[in-house]
């Protein structure tokens, strides 16, 4: 037990469980959304940048994916200090700033929003913090509506993230979110059918040391987190690349003492991840397998996850990965909840 008399964990189990009704509940609010893409609509962008921190950096990857792919714009992550530290101030005219931050918080994002819409930028805010100090700062805001998120290592903010960025991008190319219909019902599906098969990789690689996600587009966003959340929840040696970026070198320090995770998912990013699952698997290492595709590639292990349209595979695909998290935080002797030296809101300049 904890100082508080609340079990090691409690708090991200019971929000982990929480994301198939925070999932179905944010599909309902796709007209809200469509609202924030109308107006971003009647101002059409040059371009769009993304400014975040930790887990919502991941996410704001993925909304750069789906900007460029389902938009057709050029999209780009920001650097805050360029403006915070450094006291830049680029010409944004027409351009679309959107900031993702869970708690809405952080000076440095609130102050490069502030800046960026004194500069002639659209700006948008995507927070779980609707009264946020960003929010105020933003011309415009979504609510993720995930609900007071206790754990320190975000799970259900993050999905529900994936998922306001999803319904936020769609609605801008006229889309109504169809999609995602049903995805709260196949959050549930993932969480269910995939217990067991997590529990198999608890026992083989609580004893690792060292390990490698991967993933490709859309799931490259949810392989970066999955390292995240094992290394500040197991303190393991996690580090994500894209499958393409693997290849490129880092591939020569896989052995058979690396545990890969890899996210594989029916569509142009999984078809991808082939060629990569090949080279690791030929070099010795011990590949868990989640997603859609999981039964197609070479792996030690494999987690099937329901299929999806691969734009949203992402959001279930890293419910087992928070899973995997949690159950080798337990077993090596951790708090999930409480991981040394984190808080829940990180302020950085």
């Amino acid at each position: 037990m904890t100082v508080e008399g609340q079990q090691p964990g409690a708090h991200m189990a019971a929000e982990i469980a929480e994301q198939p009704a925070v999932l179905a509940a944010l599909r309902e609010r796709q007209p809200e959304i469509a609202g924030v893409a109308e107006a971003i609509a009647k101002r059409p962008p040059r371009f769009a940048l993304l400014a975040a921190r930790g887990s919502s950096d991941h996410a704001a990857l993925y909304a750069k994916y789906l900007i460029e792919v389902l938009l057709g714009l050029p999209a780009g992550l920001v650097s805050p200090s360029t403006v915070t530290l450094y006291g830049a101030a680029p010409d944004l005219r027409d351009v679309l700033l959107v900031t993702v931050s869970q708690s809405g918080g952080s000076p440095d994002l609130v102050e490069f929003t502030e800046s960026a819409r004194k500069q002639g930028a659209r700006t948008v805010a995507v927070s779980n913090t609707p009264s946020s100090p960003l929010s105020a700062a933003a011309e415009l805001a979504v609510d993720i509506g995930a609900g007071r998120e206790q754990a320190v290592a975000a799970t259900k903010t993050y999905s529900a993230t994936l998922l306001a960025l999803y319904l936020l991008v769609d609605a801008v190319r006229g889309g109504k979110g169809a999609d995602a219909d049903g995805l709260g019902e196949l959050a549930q599906q993932t969480l269910d059918r995939s217990a067991a098969g997590v529990q198999r990789a608890v026992d083989r690689y609580r004893f690792v040391n060292r390990v490698i996600t991967a993933g490709r587009g859309y799931s490259y966003a949810s392989a970066l987190e999955a390292a995240l959340k094992l290394a500040e929840t197991s303190y393991l040696a996690a580090r994500a690349y894209s499958g393409a970026d693997l290849l490129h070198g880092p591939v020569a320090a896989i052995d058979g003492d690396t545990a890969v995770l890899a996210l594989t998912n029916r569509g142009k990013g999984g078809e991808a991840m082939r060629e990569v699952l090949d080279a690791v698997s030929g070099r010795g290492a011990d590949v868990l397998a989640i997603g859609s595709a999981a039964a197609d590639v070479p792996a030690a292990l494999r987690i099937e996850v329901p299929p999806v349209a691969e734009e949203l595979a992402p959001v279930l695909d890293v419910l087992p990965a928070q899973r995997l998290a949690l159950g080798l935080s337990l077993a090596r002797g951790g708090d999930p909840d409480r991981p040394r030296g984190l808080n829940k809101v990180t302020k950085t300049r």
